[in-house]
């Protein structure tokens, strides 16, 4: 993406020109993705919520996957893990906070999934501060450590969903008369869309980073939060459409699942690549939000199993605070 920032460098119009567009085409990709996902979800026979924690999850977490491994490979192991941190800290506040603000009534959670999920992202939270503590290092051998956490939730998921372990609230009797394509033409479709959202989430960093810079904004501000906030904007927006569309379960589903994957599948195969060394201070900032935020996201959650407008605006005002602290504290530099 060197290129491509050099070039809206020189440019500025076009860097604005290029957001814009890349919002355009993300919006559009994200509305196919979601349907694609729910048709996934019928022909397969699994529940939404298992699709949004899985499928979803794993698709939308592409471009946080790419900039941190890249990072890690180009020796910037603060963006790296940076990104991976804070994608958590915004999809916790910001995405689940406009998928309860946009859907059309209140998101009902699974109870046993919520349990599963999140129980999991309590304990990957802890592990991965552990890791860092001592060295503020993440090493190759507990990258692989929190891989194969990420697989072993996934198989826990997947064979609960086969022995009946999470309720079915879908109706597959008639699933292959609500399918308007056939499998084949969905997976083309889906990975079309795939595609849209990470090749525009990609543009939207590129062109946001140039836009920061050029009003003096400090790179480390641009890494920790813009980058971060850019990879997450394929779950905002997969959440959101979601979330209008009606299908809540799997805006819900696919925040548990990204924050499991950000920390293990993320965060992980980078440190896998490279050793992951962060700062003292920056430790002393991410890890605290993380906790914060994620402990509130749960416990709104859990509190009658459901989110609502008023707790999606504890949420987004979390985010706020987070974005405004970070500046206080790393805005000079």
């Amino acid at each position: 993406m060197n290129f491509v920032e050099s070039l809206l460098q020189e440019h500025m119009i076009l860097a604005w020109v290029t957001l814009i567009l890349s919002f355009v085409i993300l919006a559009k990709s994200a509305d196919v993705f979601v349907d694609c996902a729910v048709d996934l979800a019928y022909a397969l026979k699994i529940p939404k919520l298992i699709i949004g924690i899985v499928l979803v999850s794993l698709a939308t977490t592409a471009p946080e996957l790419s900039v941190s491994f890249i990072s890690a490979i180009r020796g910037k192991p603060q963006m790296a893990l940076g990104n991976a941190i804070g994608s958590v800290i915004c999809n916790g506040g910001l995405a689940l906070g406009l998928t309860g603000f946009f859907a059309l009534s209140a998101i009902h959670v699974t109870p046993v999934v919520l349990r599963l999920s999140g129980g999991f992202l309590v304990l990957v939270q802890i592990v991965l501060f552990l890791f860092i503590l001592p060295d503020l290092t993440l090493s190759r051998p507990e990258g692989v450590v929190l891989v194969v956490l990420f697989v072993f939730y996934t198989y826990l998921l997947l064979t609960g969903a086969k022995r009946g372990k999470f309720p079915l609230d879908e109706d597959f009797s008639d699933a292959k008369k609500l399918l308007k394509y056939s499998m084949p033409i969905i997976g083309l479709i889906f990975t079309a869309a795939l595609a849209g959202i990470i090749i525009a989430s990609e543009m939207i960093v590129s062109s946001a980073t140039v836009i920061a810079t050029s009003f003096g904004i400090p790179e480390a501000a641009i890494a920790m939060t813009l980058v971060a906030l850019g990879t997450s904007i394929p779950e905002v927006a997969t959440c959101v459409v979601a979330a209008k569309k009606g299908h809540g379960t799997v805006a819900v589903g696919n925040i548990l699942g990204a924050n499991i994957m950000n920390i293990c599948w993320v965060a992980g195969a980078s440190a896998m690549a490279n050793d992951l060394a962060i700062s003292r201070k920056e430790f002393g900032f991410m890890f605290p939000a993380m906790f914060a935020v994620m402990a509130v996201m749960l416990a709104l959650l859990w509190h009658k199993k459901r989110i609502t407008r008023k707790k999606s605006a504890v949420l987004l005002t979390l985010y706020v605070l987070y974005i405004a602290s970070f500046f206080v504290l790393f805005g000079r530099g």
